[in-house]
């Protein structure tokens, strides 16, 4: 049954979700009980043992060793003979790896010109030619040596009276920076402070280093370095210790207030507007409500020249064949991939590590069964326009349309490469209920369902259970977060910024030394 035909009391015909025409399952739209009937298009059954809401059912019976699917894609094998009407889930259905025959591209497809008539937003408008949507100052950590002190200097405004438009002096703590090896893992350290430092929704930064470490302050000074007049770098070694510091970095930050203050925001085109899409503490629900819903709002950003960047690289294994069929070129198609083949390089360190492994427990209770299950669901966030750019992690935004970033599924880490990378929003879904934020960028939250939503109400901006209700279309939540997105990047805050939620956690790849 299609999901505009949902009514709000389950009846028969209303209590199941099916998909996919291939699908021999059906997702149960609210529990259903043993013995309750059920009528899934023109199949009709009875329910063989209680399914939670969120979980599937079997539309028929499937054979031990069978393909079970689920969006029109194989998420995996009946482990047993199952019953029609049997609640599935990881009891009886079983995980493999595919091999894909991988569709790329045969011609470069394009960029889009810009519409003619461009939405605008109020935002400020930095030097390199990127808008910002916040006007902070940042206070980065070189290392975890220096991290006490960053969260001094920026306590010390704690309740100051701020001059109109900067929107306040924020910590970047952090543990990592010195006992690292020196290579790639201090390069994507590198790469990620100095992305928050240039970032645009940052008016004025300080680098903050202890003195002795192995991520030197200097690899972000220097003429070149970008906003260079806008940054200040200093060690506590050289600066007379904690309090010295604090008292050196405040003179810089009130000397700069004067200039941040005078920053106004102003009419920009909305093409300056780059979101970051992450999911986290998934459920069933996602595939089928918020990510759906998000994947739309990116089609409307790409219409418009804006970037939208998904992420995860976890999360779109078992789906990556969808991105590639959708890459502007063999190079993005190819680099796409380089990052799902190094990711297994990386679990491969790890004994007995598997993709697999990411599904929590939370997003396993939620019905999620295997990987590839969760991940067909995450990459309906990245909608259905042109793959244009694919980034490894931190990696500066281009844009225009839609983007991939290779970051871990672990959440505060993978928000920190997109904002790094210069997404200057973030629209995060979640169905078990996530109330996760970052320092400098604004995260707007879409619950997956309407129970969840209720329970967290102060944590929640969307909600995008309301289409599984019955009460709301993919289309219509889509173009819902579409316009907040436009009026936060103008300035009005989301739930996660009234709460303070500030979580920053560089992703580390390397031993500890």
């Amino acid at each position: 049954m299609s999901l505009l035909d949902i009514a709000k009391l389950p009846t028969a015909e209303n209590s199941a979700i099916h998909l996919n025409a291939m699908d021999n399952v059906a997702v149960a739209r609210v529990p259903l009980s043993e013995g309750q009937d059920l009528k899934v298009g023109e199949v009709a059954l009875k329910v063989k043992n209680a399914v939670p809401a969120g979980h599937k059912v079997a539309l028929q019976n499937i054979a031990q060793g069978e393909i079970i699917y689920r969006y029109g894609q194989v998420i995996g094998r009946a482990k047993v003979n199952i019953e029609q009407g049997q609640h599935m889930h990881v009891h009886n259905v079983g995980f493999e790896e595919q091999a894909f025959d991988y569709e790329f591209p045969a011609i470069e497809v394009p960029l889009p010109a810009l519409p003619a008539n461009m939405p605008t937003f109020m935002g400020y408008k930095r030097e390199d030619g990127r808008a910002g949507t916040r006007n902070y100052v940042a206070v980065v950590a070189a290392s975890n040596c220096a991290a006490h002190t960053a969260e001094l200097i920026a306590h010390s405004f704690d309740g100051a009276k701020l001059p109109p438009g900067v929107d306040g002096v924020i910590a970047f703590p952090h543990g990592e920076g010195c006992g690292m090896s020196i290579g790639p893992d201090t390069q994507q350290l590198q790469r990620t402070l100095a992305g928050i430092l240039a970032h645009p929704n940052v008016g004025a930064a300080i680098i903050l280093g202890l003195g002795c470490e192995v991520n030197q302050i200097d690899h972000y000074l220097g003429a070149n370095a970008p906003r260079s007049s806008r940054l200040m770098g200093m060690t506590l070694q050289n600066s007379g210790g904690t309090r010295g510091s604090v008292d050196a970095a405040r003179k810089f930050i009130i000397e700069q207030m004067d200039q941040l203050a005078a920053e106004q925001r102003v009419e920009l085109p909305g093409n300056l507007i780059t979101v970051g899409l992450n999911c986290g503490g998934s459920d069933s629900f996602s595939g089928i409500t918020a990510n759906p819903a998000l994947g739309y709002t990116s089609d409307l950003l790409a219409e418009i020249g804006a970037a939208s960047v998904l992420a995860e690289t976890t999360e779109i294994f078992g789906a990556e064949h969808l991105l590639v069929k959708r890459s502007r070129n063999r190079a993005v198609a190819d680099r796409l991939l380089s990052f799902v083949t190094g990711y297994k390089r990386y679990l491969s360190q790890f004994e007995g590590s598997s993709f697999n492994d990411n599904p929590s427990p939370g997003n396993k209770e939620g019905g999620l069964t295997n990987i590839v299950e969760k991940s067909l669901g995450a990459v309906a966030k990245g909608g259905t326009s042109t793959l244009n750019e694919a980034l490894d992690y931190a990696e500066r935004i281009h844009g225009p349309g839609f983007c991939f970033m290779n970051t871990p599924g672990y959440d505060p880490a993978s928000l920190t490469g997109l904002a790094a990378g210069g997404s200057n929003i973030i629209v995060f879904t979640t169905g078990r209920g996530s109330a996760i934020g970052f320092p400098t960028v604004p995260v707007i939250k879409v619950a997956t369902n309407t129970n969840m939503y209720k329970r967290m109400r102060d944590n929640m901006d969307i909600n995008a259970g309301r289409i599984a209700d019955g009460e709301a279309t993919v289309p219509g939540i889509g173009k819902e977060i579409y316009d907040m997105i436009m009026r936060v990047a103008s300035g009005e805050r989301t739930c996660a910024e009234t709460l303070g939620h500030q979580e920053f956690v560089p992703w580390r790849i390397g031993p500890v030394m």
